[in-house]
């Protein structure tokens, strides 16, 4: 952090508050933001983080309160405006446009001219030197549907600085960057720390924020739940201010004695990779975790065995029973829940209640004739939002306005709300903070302990070996190794998932 004694910080809220209908998102937030520094910005899903990123960046107006800059008192009417004011907003999702190459996007609607047309040469040159800036090494005329998405971070960086932002405000932007991506991103961020830039750093990735912020700022319910000095900052201190209470025991899954098998695949070969022939087995109230790398083939599989992407050949049992995979329905029919990577897209269908997604994968139970009971719907929704603890105004809410918490307890509940004998999982607690993390692995150890069979794959190592019995670790498509719980650790994950021996 630059400091620079008398001078006002860069960027101050006082005393912000929102309200939207049915909830108070903002109030009397407070935040100061220095020259130079790094801020990060933690707190549950539903504690104000993304009303406030969206008042800093000119989207939203607050109905109390002010922003200032540089001491001054300052109304954003617009993200041009904020923009226009050195404010630059990085959403998670990118706003680039991948039929253009990386120059064009950079400077998207403020093109140098010269005689009134494009001055291709001068755009180019700056784009270059603005890219060596963040440290791409990609010409200004590669399209940018051939960037991997940590290049298009450092495209969007790029771009903010393009139009000499003083401040940027960064929403989750390692979520989906590979290590190496993440390691360059803060690299970069440093830099611009050193040239004066002020970052604000929202993330549900505590280590990133202790590693990366100068200072951390805590949001609970809407308000200002303390802050962190850079020497104070701690995973456990954090963790308190977040959610109120020490979550001493953040993984609280205890083995339990596994029953028969509920779930075999014998010889099953995935259409991502057919190659590779897998079999292994899943007990009743048993854990197991499926580890790996990028791309090594956990989601296909997830996606084969519940019928998604029928497999190529091999066999699946569920309960002793083999059954014909050729749509999810098959799998539905044998007993098994699916929840997907990609709860927005895939698990959830935001636009609708939070009653009609909880009721989908059951609809056939709750018809009469064709026609659906609006009474036994009511009492399966009424009673998933009550064992999930689903935070909502009513269940008649569209699930858009939930938390993302709350949307992936939608998104497990509906499968709940069948009974499966097994439930697959892609990515349970990506996305989520760590509040509704700790919920759901409560109650992944609930249905566990009542003799559910759970598979599910994570890039999260710690939640691997926390929440699992044992993980099935796999490699390029193939199931590398296996791992009991006691032998469960980071290195003999990263040793058999990155195509080595287990260890003897």
């Amino acid at each position: 952090m630059i400091a620079r004694a008398g001078l006002p910080p860069r960027l101050e809220a006082r005393g912000l508050r929102k309200r939207f209908p049915g909830v108070l998102a903002l109030d009397d937030v407070r935040l100061a933001l220095d020259r130079g520094e790094v801020l990060g910005i933690v707190g549950e899903n539903g504690a104000g983080k993304s009303t406030l990123m969206k008042i800093l960046a000119g989207v939203e107006a607050p109905d109390a309160g002010g922003l200032f800059l540089d001491g001054q008192p300052v109304r954003l009417g617009s993200v041009k405006e904020a923009l226009a004011r050195g404010i630059a907003l990085i959403h998670q999702e990118l706003n680039l446009a991948d039929n253009l190459d990386i120059a064009a996007n950079l400077f998207l609607g403020r093109e140098p001219r010269r005689g009134g047309l494009i001055d291709e040469g001068r755009m180019e040159r700056e784009a270059r030197a603005l890219l060596a800036q963040v440290g791409l090494e990609r010409s200004p005329r590669a399209l940018v549907e051939r960037l991997s998405l940590g290049q298009r971070h450092l495209v969007e960086i790029a771009k903010a600085l393009s139009a000499n932002a003083r401040v940027l405000i960064m929403d989750e932007p390692t979520s989906c960057l590979t290590p190496h991506e993440v390691e360059r991103l803060f690299r970069v961020v440093g830099e611009l720390r050193s040239n004066g830039i002020s970052v604000v750093y929202i993330s549900h990735r505590l280590g990133e924020v202790q590693a990366l912020c100068d200072r951390v700022l805590v949001l609970r319910d809407g308000a200002n739940a303390g802050e962190l000095k850079r020497e104070e900052i701690s995973h456990d201190r954090m963790v308190r201010l977040m959610v109120g209470r020490d979550l001493s025991q953040f993984y609280p899954h205890v083995p339990h004695p596994p029953g028969e098998p509920m779930l075999a695949a014998v010889g099953l070969r995935t259409p991502r990779h057919p190659g590779h022939a897998l079999t292994f087995t899943v007990r009743a109230g048993e854990i197991v975790g499926v580890a790996g790398l990028l791309g090594a083939g956990r989601s296909s599989l997830l996606r084969t065995l519940f019928g998604v992407t029928p497999p190529v050949s091999g066999e699946v049992r569920v309960a002793g029973r083999g059954i014909a995979l050729r749509t999810p329905r098959d799998a539905m029919a044998a007993g098994m829940g699916l929840v997907p990577e990609d709860r927005q897209q895939q698990g959830v269908i935001l636009e609708m209640a939070v009653r009609h997604n909880l009721s989908l994968p059951t609809l056939r139970r709750v018809q009469r004739h064709g026609v659906l009971d609006r009474r036994g719907e009511a009492g399966i929704s009424a009673r998933m939002v009550r064992e999930l603890d689903v935070k909502t105004p009513s269940d008649a809410q569209p699930v858009q306005h939930l938390s993302g918490g709350n949307q992936q307890k939608v998104a497990i509940g509906k499968w709940l709300a069948m009974s499966p004998r097994v439930l697959l999982m892609d990515e349970p607690t990506r996305g989520v903070d760590v509040g509704a993390k700790y919920e759901i692995y409560e109650l992944m150890e609930r249905l566990a302990a009542g003799g559910m069979a759970i598979l599910f794959a994570s890039s999260d190592m710690d939640e691997v070996m926390g929440m699992s019995d044992r993980a099935l670790v796999m490699h390029e498509g193939r199931i590398a190794g296996e791992l009991g719980r006691a032998a469960l650790s980071e290195e003999a994950i990263l040793r058999l998932a990155t195509g080595g021996e287990a260890a003897a």
